[in-house]
This record gives structure tokens, C-alpha cells and sequence, in this order.
């Protein structure tokens, strides 16, 4: 990745200097990287703020309310999880589109699915789960997202969220579809 970002760079201040507007190249240069820190410090503001307001809900108990309300549907995609709160956890956050808010939980979660794999060298059905639901969350309220645009000067940006709606259920659907036909295709074996 550092040899294409090098290329792109080096690309660019060629061009610029053949075209005679190497200090316009430079400045653009600058000012993007100007701006990326503005994000940046943006983005880390919205996941502090997130990751704060997951550790209050797991102290004060609220945690175990959203596990009790989400536990039908929890248990029945994993069966074999006995303390679901990282996963609850961790599920929460994607739905509030909270993304790297909710590593924490999905690490701690997806060492209690290794325990129960039992340190095999392959993953196990519900691991597997467990990582499409992660990676093609579902996301009511993409957070994130909304905050990013907010601070890059969007004049909407809560304009994305049926879009996101509609994107996250159809990729969660055929990722965990695709996950339980590679399944049954493995048990075949």
C-alpha cells in the first residue's frame, strides 16, 4: 500500500511539474492533508463518544436489558453461547452504526466463540457467523457516517440513511446466506 500511495504522489508532482503548476500540486497536496486531519479528529471525537456510552450501558446494566430483549434472536444464531453480552454488545454497536466502537466487544466475543471451537485450527460455524454478522452489519442509525459527513459540511447528511437501510439488510441477508450455504457445503466434505 506504501508503493501505491508513494506512485500517486510521485505521479502527481511529475504531472505537475510538466504541466508548470507544481506549487498548485503542492498546495492541494497540503490542503488535503489539512483536511484529512479535521476528519480525523472528527472521527475520533464521534468514537470516543461512542465507545464512552457503550462502557456506561455495560456498568449501569443496560447491556443485560438490550441481551434480554435481543436473546430469541441471539440464541437461536447461537445456540451454543451461554454469556451473549459481547455479542449483544457488539451487535448494538453495528446497528448504531458505531463501527470501531464495536471492536472491543467483537474481539471479546469472538474469543468466547474460540473457546467453544475448542482451539481448532479452522473456525467454527457460529465464528464464522458471528464475523459476516459483523462485517455486514445491519445499521438503523450509521452514526459514523452521518458524523463524518456532518463535519466535512454536508448539507443533508442524514440523507444516506434509507439508502443505508436498504444496503445493509440486502448485504447482511446474502452474507449470511452465502455463510450457511458454505457451511452445509463443508459438512458434505
Amino acid at each position: 500500500m506504501n508503493y501505491i500511495w508513494s506512485g500517486i504522489i510521485i505521479i502527481s508532482l511529475i504531472f505537475g511539474f510538466i504541466n508548470g503548476q507544481l506549487a498548485e500540486t503542492l498546495a492541494a497536496g497540503l490542503d488535503g492533508a489539512a483536511s484529512a486531519i479535521t476528519v480525523l479528529l472528527s472521527f475520533a471525537g464521534i468514537m470516543c463518544f461512542w465507545s464512552g456510552i457503550l462502557k456506561i450501558a455495560s456498568e449501569c446494566g443496560a447491556s443485560r436489558i438490550c441481551e434480554k430483549l435481543l436473546s430469541p434472536l441471539i440464541a437461536r444464531l447461537f445456540p451454543k453461547v451461554r454469556d451473549r453480552g459481547n455479542i449483544t454488545m457488539n451487535i448494538i454497536a453495528n446497528l448504531l452504526g458505531m463501527g470501531n466502537a464495536a471492536t472491543p466487544a467483537g474481539v471479546a466475543a469472538m474469543c468466547e466463540l474460540d473457546e467453544l471451537n475448542g482451539g481448532k485450527s479452522e473456525p467454527g460455524h457460529e465464528m464464522c457467523r458471528f464475523a459476516v454478522m459483523n462485517t455486514a452489519s445491519l445499521q438503523i442509525l450509521p452514526t459514523t457516517v452521518i458524523g463524518i459527513l456532518a463535519a466535512c459540511g454536508a448539507k443533508d447528511p442524514y440523507g444516506i440513511v434509507p439508502c443505508v437501510w436498504i444496503s445493509s439488510v440486502l448485504s447482511l441477508c446474502a452474507a449470511l446466506i452465502a455463510e450457511e450455504i458454505i457451511y452445509k457445503r463443508s459438512l458434505k466434505k
